[in-house]
């Protein structure tokens, strides 16, 4: 008899988790059942009772990772061939022998070794949390549990190609403004530090009282030469500190309620997450994920912790008997739309078709913004630098101007 540790809801939703013994993991997934329970993780345990991570079942201890990219591939290609009829063993070991990375090589080969021994493809696979994330996983033992692995293996596909491009989107719209500004900041500091003192000689030679830009410019150049050291730990320091507070609770909560309030680009933010949530939604029930995990996987891969905050909440009432529009209703930060769809959805049971037109709307919102934030954005951070560069520049030729045109007034 083998001893396998599991995890699984039982009747009310509850988790739990526990030890059973069995002569294989589908006996032991039978036997589970029996109990009213619904399995969510099944590990074999070793002899020293700890858990056999994919990396260690034939290879040590390795972390497996891929691309992104390459999953998307490797999904698309097992649900093509295991519709064509092909055994699971027998399409990882084609994808293992035809994977470009390393990493997927690795891990194709580590699936292999698993199902040959008897465990379930769900469960090989979350021992690879770096590749198989929780949805993915849970994805995959819906597919086993309903017998449409083909099908369900083809809408994770297409949940992660969408999720992908929704990516590059955003990327796409953050990656100018942020080397703008880094540029902006790099040519101020190179003239407060590198040009303006080179001047600070002359306007003492002239002996006569500077402008007040003029002398507030000379005044930050010495700060900035006399503290160079200084402002570089303080960076340092401040982006440290800003990391260690996002990886306590509280502090990654403030962090993601305030990237919502931000202008202009909170409302972007916003509706990248309520795409996300509507498509996992919509993809984990059209797949026949429990309505209670799927509130789960949901809340995990949100992206935000404020509406992480309102999924649970959430989950606690519909554990209760009562509808998930319900508490989303009093919460600002899904609009009425959302709501409202969610409610008829509930009502009518077509939940994920509408959940899935939500995506669709906040997807192209999504790429609208993003354009007209692209064809705002250049023109905003150009006219930034002209003001600060040109204020540098006013600074310190407005003394010489004035010079001059007092020289020639004299003649």
């Amino acid at each position: 008899m083998n001893q396998f540790k599991y995890a699984a809801k039982g009747p009310t939703g509850q988790t739990v988790e526990g030890t059973i013994s069995a002569g294989t993991k589908a006996e032991a997934v039978a036997e589970l059942r029996k109990q009213n329970l619904v399995v969510m993780r099944l590990d074999q345990a070793s002899a020293t009772g700890k858990k056999r991570s994919l990396g260690e079942i034939r290879f040590g201890k390795v972390k497996v990772k891929a691309k992104k990219g390459e999953l998307v591939i490797f999904t698309r290609q097992l649900a093509t061939m295991v519709g064509a009829g092909l055994s699971l063993l027998e399409s990882l070991e084609v994808l293992g022998h035809q994977a470009e990375s390393p990493g997927m090589k690795l891990c194709c080969q580590g699936l292999v070794a698993s199902v040959r021994g008897g465990s379930d493809l769900s469960a090989a696979m979350s021992e690879a949390p770096l590749i198989f994330n929780h949805l993915y996983v849970s994805m995959v033992k819906a597919g086993e549990i309903s017998g449409q692995m083909d099908i369900i293996l083809n809408r994770l596909a297409d949940y992660e190609e969408a999720s992908q491009e929704l990516t590059r989107e955003i990327k796409s719209a953050m990656t100018y403004p942020v080397i703008s500004m880094v540029l902006v900041c790099g040519i101020t500091a190179f003239l407060m530090i590198g040009v303006v003192p080179t001047f600070k000689s002359v306007f003492e030679s002239l002996d006569a009282d500077l402008p007040a830009i003029t002398q507030f410019v000379l005044d930050v150049s010495d700060f900035m030469r006399g503290n160079v050291a200084m402002i570089a730990m303080g960076s340092v320091g401040a982006f440290i500190g800003l990391k260690a507070i996002k990886k306590t609770d509280q502090g990654a909560l403030l962090w993601d309620r305030m990237m919502l309030k931000l202008p202009v680009f909170g409302s972007l933010f916003s509706k990248v997450c309520l795409a996300r949530f509507s498509r996992t939604f919509a993809t984990l029930i059209r797949s026949g994920v429990p309505i209670m995990s799927t509130l789960d996987i949901v809340a995990n891969t949100s992206g935000n912790r404020v509406i992480s905050k309102v999924v649970l909440a959430s989950r606690e009432s519909v554990r209760n008997g009562n509808l998930l529009s319900e508490p989303l209703s009093s919460e600002p930060v899904f609009p009425p739309m959302v709501v409202r769809m969610i409610a008829i959805g509930e009502r009518t049971g077509a939940l994920e078709t509408l959940l899935e037109k939500i995506a669709e709307f906040y997807d192209s919102q999504v790429k609208a913004q993003v354009k007209a934030l692209t064809s705002l954005i250049e023109p905003l951070l150009i006219s930034f630098m002209g003001v600060i560069v040109g204020g540098v520049v006013l600074a310190i030729f407005a003394p010489i101007l004035d010079m001059v045109g007092k020289l020639s007034g004299g003649q």
